[in-house]
């Protein structure tokens, strides 16, 4: 049983897929995790938070390549999270969180990345304030989601939406953007691409005030 809200949905249908996201989803992961590592700007002496951290792919591919950096994860499902766990040294916390209440103080991280996460957050202004709290000034954020713009993940969407209608809706490039802005956040790239025949992903970098 659950709550009946959007976020206690979302944390249900995760709890359940969560021993076998990875099998399901391993094109889609390993793709959309590379694409965002690509665009991760971190020193070693540096820190990293992965909102939605899910299974822990992306932090154990960043472990892989520099296994001196401090890193942390959330995820809203416990499921995930048990997953991660597991997955990852038990020096890295892992912790079930929401992006509109971060565990941390703030000025925590330098970087904050979130890989297709941020069409869930029922608040995206409130979520990228949070963000904004535990960066460093002038740190760094990535997102990378499905985008809107893609007319197969356009399709997607509203069959989702209609299935279950507490869903949000993806965004497009200039939405996120929007979004961005108006968070305070200085834009410093926006990208969309493919990543199959079906598949259509933005990611954007940008900068937290204060630097």
């Amino acid at each position: 049983m659950t709550d009946g809200t959007p976020q206690a949905r979302i944390r249900a249908e995760y709890d359940a897929l969560a021993t076998r996201y990875e099998r399901r989803w391993s094109r889609y992961v390993r793709t959309s995790t590379e694409a965002t590592l690509r665009r991760v700007q971190l020193s070693p002496a540096q820190r990293l938070l992965d909102v939605g951290c899910g299974t822990g792919f992306l932090l154990s591919r960043l472990l892989q390549e520099q296994p001196s950096i401090r890193v942390a994860g959330v995820d809203l499902s416990p499921g995930m999270v048990a997953q991660a766990r597991a997955r990852l040294p038990a020096t890295v916390p892992v912790l079930v969180a929401d992006a509109e209440a971060l565990p941390f103080p703030a000025a925590s991280f330098d970087v904050v990345v979130s890989a297709s996460s941020f069409h869930y957050w029922p608040s995206p202004s409130r979520g990228l304030a949070e963000l904004q709290r535990v960066l460093r000034p002038g740190g760094q954020v990535v997102i990378t989601d499905w985008c809107d713009d893609y007319f197969a993940c356009r399709l997607w969407d509203r069959v989702l939406r209609l299935v279950d209608r507490g869903r949000r809706p993806m965004y497009g490039l200039a939405e996120c953007e929007a979004l961005l802005v108006d968070a305070r956040y200085d834009v410093t790239r926006l990208e969309r691409y493919r990543i199959s025949w079906f598949w259509g992903l933005m990611t954007a970098t940008a900068q937290a005030p204060g630097a």
